[in-house]
């Protein structure tokens, strides 16, 4: 039995839904591809034969197309913006205005492709105004550099919407992608050109046209190095500045010029260093590295001297106006030019570095790493190819013109005859071509020539015309077909566009100078500090100060203290020392004695400076030297001999030195003079020992050896001293005299013996001062 759907007609496959089965990885990555590339060729990496990126070409196109001639007047930024966004560059107004605010920045660009009229941001770092308040035209280098456009010198292409056509690129001879620079970062790769003198660029160009396999060295005798619009110094060497032209990969050190100004013939002033009345002196800033903004770069100095980074400067003043000028002042006149300087450029963006990555789009729109060669060498293939396009179109544009003049000049030897054909056949365009084997576009440029162009003179005038025509063109022809006068005439172009860009003019000018310098040395903050005489004061309940100048030790009885305080230590000193102050505990700090408050008030708390135990006390207060040591003694009668630089500390924390045993504590920390040669021990028993310091061993952590050896209670007090003077202390009373002991024999023992009782008058409270 039949089902009774066999008489349904198939059942049709459902409609494709429009999606492609495909692997997620591939599909990603064709995608991706696909925008790497389009962000490198259209967006980021500039063309090596304009030096333009897309945005910028179509800026200069839109603004010619509006006629905005240097010779012109100028036009609103909206018009020209509009104008870019609407027809050749579907982008946000933004990014397009931005991009034409930098083409008219002179700190920006070295030679500006537009001529700005109103505020277009400045060197501090400040933004241009909107685009409705400024206005903008061209300068004479962008006219340069769109030179032969409407000579068939290069291929046009439709805009994004097709209704307008763009050049693909610019065919002026004026060298912007050297002269100018560019920088940008597309999908895995960037470009960074610093800027040249077009003068130097035009001069290697020449030299290779002569020489085609010029060496590199031979290049940069003309391209001396970046050239930068902002000026400063480049200070990297020879061989630096070659290797990175070499391989198109690099780094430029750049510097802010110290100076004053330009002297009468024109050079700058040597170091910035302007005298003032009364012994002082200041620097002035007349240029800074390219790309630095100025308010930056002074709020960054001015907050190091907020920070306490930079102690030797006082001040920093903006004093520019059309001028750069930026003035720092020292802390006082001792200050050394040298060092300020060597601190700002480490600290600061005074010195900075400019990397060089030569990466552009060649012919092919192939992105590449070129040296220096290769790039002048494709670049001047270029001017070449455009050359030969000019001068082939210019052929074409005589033989149009020398068609017509045959015509006119075949019209003129016939014109009974033409005016009889004009006036009787109403046909006259066949019966002329017939009669007179004229072509259509001659015979239609006879009918529509002007009765007052019959006159005798126009047949010479046509004449002279034809000849010179014929004349030029064959110039023209042995020109497209000679290499030889090509590179000819290529060098007299050049030569010409330099007498505009050379070094005597204005904007030709080298502004940076190349000077190799050493690498910057990283400054010690002690070289910074002002070396000034101080008295440090510290008082029992552990409060410092730094009286200024070295008060004289019988005056020490004048200083004041808190209600119940008094003077524990006093020691001279200089600012730029390191004050080492010893605790019972067997631990050393550093203080720097220029961060002590002045002696006019009590001081502050040793204790907010360094982090000493609440249970110790402090034991010394010793100003440290570079070779110094220390005699170093605990309570159980053990100690060593320590270099003062060993202990010195470099956190609050402070450096454990001394290892004591249970119960015992630091008691002595006293310096060593240079022609000291013994030691004298005293315990709290009274006995006292002398013997030989070469007998101490030098270490820099530990509890030493035994000095002095105790039944009951421990060590009093040590001192070294040179046993040929005697041993001496200070007698009781307020006298002021001391006592010395030159008959040491009977204390003359080995290190570590018991001793016995001191000379007859000395201190009862067993301290040798």
């Amino acid at each position: 039995m039949a089902s009774i759907t066999d008489d349904l007609p198939p059942s049709e496959p459902p409609p494709p839904s429009g999606n492609i089965d495909t692997p997620f990885d591939s599909a990603l990555s064709e995608r991706y591809l696909v925008y790497a590339l389009s962000t490198i060729t259209a967006r980021s990496l500039p063309d090596l034969r304009d030096g333009l990126k897309p945005v910028h070409r179509r800026l200069l196109w839109a603004m010619r197309a509006m006629r905005l001639d240097p010779s012109q007047g100028y036009k609103k930024s909206a018009r020209v913006v509009g104008d870019v966004i609407g027809k050749f560059h579907p982008h946000g107004d933004t990014a397009v205005y931005d991009a034409m605010v930098r083409l008219a920045q002179d700190f920006s660009l070295r030679y500006p492709l537009v001529d700005g009229q109103g505020n277009f941001g400045n060197i501090d770092g400040d933004n241009a105004a909107a685009y409705r308040y400024t206005e903008a035209r061209l300068t004479r280098v962008a006219i340069d550099l769109m030179q032969g456009l409407d000579e068939g010198t290069v291929d046009f292409k439709p805009t994004y919407n097709g209704e307008d056509e763009e050049p693909e690129i610019m065919p002026g001879l004026f060298p912007n992608l050297l002269a100018n620079g560019a920088s940008g970062i597309a999908v895995g790769m960037a470009t960074n050109i610093p800027p040249h003198n077009a003068a130097e660029v035009i001069d290697a160009a020449l030299l290779l046209i002569e020489n085609p396999h010029a060496e590199l060295a031979q290049l940069l005798e003309h391209v001396k190095g970046p050239d930068f619009p902002t000026g400063g110094l480049i200070v990297d060497g020879a061989d630096t500045i070659a290797q990175a032209y070499a391989t198109g990969r690099g780094s430029f050190r750049v510097r802010a010029r110290f100076s004053t100004g330009r002297n009468d013939t024109g050079e700058w002033e040597a170091d910035g260093l302007e005298k003032l009345p009364g012994g002082t002196w200041q620097l002035v800033i007349s240029e800074i590295p390219y790309g630095v903004a100025k308010g930056k770069l002074i709020e960054q100095i001015a907050q190091l001297i907020a920070d306490k980074k930079l102690p030797i400067l006082d001040d920093v003043r903006d004093e520019s106006a059309e001028d750069l000028r930026v003035v720092l002042v020292p802390k006082s006149r001792n200050v050394d030019p040298d060092i300020l300087k060597e601190s700002l450029f480490r600290l600061t963006e005074l010195e900075t570095r400019f990397a060089l990555n030569l990466n552009v789009l060649d012919a092919t729109r192939t992105p590449k790493v070129m040296g220096l060669h290769q790039l002048l060498t494709e670049w001047l293939q270029h001017q070449i190819i455009v050359l030969v396009r000019r001068s082939k179109h210019r052929i074409a544009k005589i033989d149009d013109r020398l068609e017509l003049v045959a015509g006119y000049l075949i019209a003129f030897l016939n014109l009974d005859r033409v005016i009889e054909i004009i006036r009787t056949e109403d046909e006259p365009k066949t019966v002329m071509m017939a009669e007179f084997h004229l072509t259509d576009r001659q015979t239609e440029a006879i009918l529509n020539m002007r009765l007052r162009s019959l006159r005798k003179l126009e047949e010479m005038e046509l004449k002279r015309e034809q000849e010179a025509l014929a004349a030029e063109r064959e110039e023209l022809v042995k020109l497209v077909e000679s290499p030889a006068r090509q590179r000819t005439r290529l060098k007299r172009d050049l030569t010409a566009l330099r007498s505009v860009y050379g070094p005597d003019t204005a904007l030709g000018a080298r502004r940076t100078t190349i000077a190799e310098a050493a690498p910057t040395r990283d400054i010690p903050l002690d070289a910074m500090i002002e070396k000034e005489p101080v008295t440090v004061i510290l008082s029992k309940r552990g409060w410092i100060r730094a009286q200024r100048g070295h008060v004289t030790p019988d005056q020490w009885g004048e200083f004041k203290f808190k209600e119940g305080d008094e003077l524990a230590f006093a020691a001279h000193a200089q600012t730029t020392d390191k004050l080492l102050v010893a605790a019972s505990d067997g631990r050393f700090y550093t203080v720097g004695a220029d961060k002590l408050p002045g002696g006019r008030g009590f001081g502050e708390p040793l204790r907010l400076m360094v982090d000493i135990d609440p249970d110790a006390r402090i034991v010394a207060l010793v100003p440290a030297q570079a070779e110094g040591r220390l005699l170093v003694a605990s309570s159980s009668g053990h100690g060593f001999i320590a270099n003062m630089a060993e202990v010195v500390a470099e956190t609050r924390k402070g450096r454990n030195v001394v290892n004591l045993k249970p119960k015992a504590q630091l008691a002595v920390v006293r310096p060593i003079a240079a022609d000291d040669d013994s030691v004298a021990v005293v315990g709290e028993n009274r006995k006292l020992v002398v013997f030989p310091l070469a007998e101490i061993p030098v270490m820099t952590r530990g509890q030493g050896v035994m000095l002095q050896r105790y039944r009951d209670g421990g060590l009093s007090d040590a001192i070294a001293f040179p046993f040929a003077e005697g041993l001496s202390w200070a007698m009781g009373g307020d006298t002021g005299r001391t006592r010395t002991e030159t008959d040491l024999a009977p204390w003359r023992v080995a290190r570590g013996a018991a001793g016995r009782m001191p000379p007859t008058g000395f201190p009862r409270n067993n301290r040798f001062t």
